[in-house]
């Protein structure tokens, strides 16, 4: 009935199935930590909400639920059962087609319960007789209509409070097919323009295009690439809400939003590929600049917060992004604006008075939550934190000359010259750096890899702290790559976040530094353990350092771009060799 699939095939557990533009996916995922029995349409719109709940059932008697094997590839997902298969292809961003043979689907709305405010109300609708659900929750409709077989069962129509409401696809004992289409207030009658293998071949070139472009360089030696890849794609979504530009969110899981740090690692994963969208990523935050400079901590379809921010690494992936982007010189320069806020925002508004370090009001802005780090006090002068504001002043001075703003560039290189002082000066004992409470006074250090992040200043670190801080990392290393915390130390956990599991953004910046200050060995050993664990575990949110297991939202985008960064810049050293 359908061509076989290609790509790389997972599991619904771990990685949602969805179509790049769309923000709606397919997973028994259907909140923090939840997962269902049954394969769920989820919505990212207004949040993350589980709106239609799939299940085949038997073709006969009381249609009892079948016992399926699930199967995902980037442009199909089979439920695969003795007497039959139901298989699924994303159309385009806002409609599936679902068709099946020996099976029948049960179509029922994930949530039973209606109120005046919440669930969802299904009716028959008479212009075009499809059936159409349409949910408070997401704010929008999902309409069913049939191509081929016949609805056998219509379940809770016009009802009010606490029933089921659905539908049961049937062909009779032959070929069967709906449509889902997600959308606003009306459309148009539902006309399949295409046969369901053409929507399917129409999905797989569309992917096959993205990874061609992101990855061309794949091969048996980055195996993980291509999953990688449709990790990123699928997690796109187009504009909507609060997002006026193509966003790749963090995950198609819960965690579905854009967090201002995280956003740079994807764009650089897509620069070279796809050069626009990797602008529109590193742009998506600066958007929703504040009038201080501020960047929000993150943004989402219906959400924009701003009660923490995130570390300001945007110079260091700027710098690395002018290196791959050709970038239009009236963008530019509205970036260098928008840049030249947000570090001002940490110089006026993060500094206490006569100190020439910023800092951090909680774990949070670091974007290292709960690292040891902030264990004695959370308003603290970090060293990573002035190691980023040095760069990414370097890099506005960098972009004010080639502007040709040459006082302004002279400006921004003293500000560096004064923050990297001021770090040596300061936080730096001889041995490692130290973090200061602001409101104290006190210092301490820890078992944080945080403590060793100035490695990211690379050449510009004097030799002897960046042979001191490559000792130190070397330390955090274990088979799977970096441990935030020490596996040693009295606070480390295994499933502790910031505290012990190896994390993509931590391992792409230290392995950047490392090899800007001369310690190239260990950050190729550093980039093939990282690459290694993605290829054994796939794209965690964060993994175990002694197991190697992914941890919390196993799809996570940041993860897969970090794979893909490092894997290309592998291949091309091993291309110049």
């Amino acid at each position: 009935m359908t061509v076989a699939p290609r790509g790389p095939v997972f599991s619904l557990a771990e990685i949602p199935f969805s179509y790049s533009g769309s923000w709606f996916n397919f997973s028994p995922v259907i909140a923090e930590r939840t997962r269902a029995d049954d394969v769920h349409l989820v919505s990212h719109q207004t949040g993350l909400h589980p709106i239609l709940r799939l299940v085949p059932v038997a073709t006969a008697g009381d249609r009892q639920r079948l016992h399926t094997t699930v199967q995902a590839t980037p442009a199909l997902l089979t439920w695969q059962h003795p007497s039959g298969v139901v298989s699924l292809a994303y159309e385009n961003h806002d409609t599936v087609r679902i068709t099946g043979t020996g099976t029948d689907l049960l179509v029922t709305a994930a949530n039973v319960s209606l109120t005046p405010f919440s669930g969802p109300y299904f009716l028959r609708d008479p212009v075009d007789g499809a059936h159409l659900f349409t949910v408070y929750e997401s704010g929008r409709r999902y309409r069913v209509s049939v191509i081929a077989g016949r609805l056998a069962e219509v379940t809770g129509g016009q009802a009010l409070g606490v029933t089921d409401r659905g539908v049961v696809c049937t062909g009779d004992g032959g070929p069967w097919e709906i449509a889902i289409e997600e959308y606003g207030t009306a459309r148009g009658p539902y006309r399949a323009g295409a046969s369901f293998d053409e929507v399917h071949r129409g999905a797989e070139a569309a992917f096959g295009a993205f990874v061609d472009d992101v990855a061309p360089w794949r091969d048996e030696s980055t195996p993980a690439a291509e999953l990688a890849a449709y990790v990123l794609w699928s997690a796109t979504v187009r504009p909507g809400g609060f997002l006026a530009r193509p966003g790749v969110l963090m995950s198609k899981h819960w965690m579905n939003k854009i967090w201002s740090w995280d956003h740079c690692f994807n764009a650089l994963a897509l620069a070279a590929g796809r050069p626009e969208l990797a602008w529109d990523q590193f742009q998506i935050p600066f958007d929703h600049q504040d009038p201080s400079g501020a960047l929000p901590d993150s943004v989402a379809h219906s959400e924009i917060l701003y009660n923490f921010v995130k570390p300001p690494i945007h110079g260091w992936a700027l710098r690395l992004l002018r290196g791959q982007l050709v970038i239009d010189p009236s963008e530019l320069r509205a970036t260098y604006r928008r840049l030249a806020d947000s570090t001002r925002f940490w110089l006026a508004h993060r500094r206490a008075p006569g100190s020439p370090l910023a800092h951090y009001q909680h774990g949070n802005d670091s974007g290292w939550d709960n690292a040891t780090t902030f264990d004695p006090e959370r308003v603290i002068e970090s060293a990573d934190l002035a190691a980023f504001l040095v760069l990414q002043q370097r890099e506005l001075a960098d972009v004010a000359t080639q502007l040709g703003q040459h006082e302004d560039a002279a400006a921004w290189r003293r500000g560096a010259e004064r923050m990297y002082a001021g770090l040596i000066e300061q936080l730096w004992n001889g041995q490692r750096f130290h973090a200061r409470g602001v409101l104290s006074g006190d210092t301490w250090t820890s078992s944080s890899l945080l403590d060793l992040m100035p490695i990211v200043l690379g050449a510009e670190l004097d030799p002897a702290v960046g042979d001191t801080l490559a000792r130190h990392i070397a330390a955090h290393l274990t088979p799977y790559g970096l441990a935030t915390e020490l596996p040693t130390s009295p606070h480390y956990g295994a499933d502790g976040y910031w505290r012990g599991p190896v994390w993509a953004p931590a391992t792409v910046l230290i392995e950047d530094g490392l090899r800007r200050a001369g310690h190239g060995d260990l950050a190729d050993d550093i980039s093939a353990r990282f690459r290694a664990l993605c290829e054994k575990s796939g794209f965690a949110e964060n993994f175990d350092v002694l197991t190697g297991a992914g941890l919390r939202d196993r799809a996570y985008t940041w993860t897969a771009s970090a794979y893909l960064i490092l894997a290309a810049a592998h291949r091309e050293r091993e291309r110049q060799r």
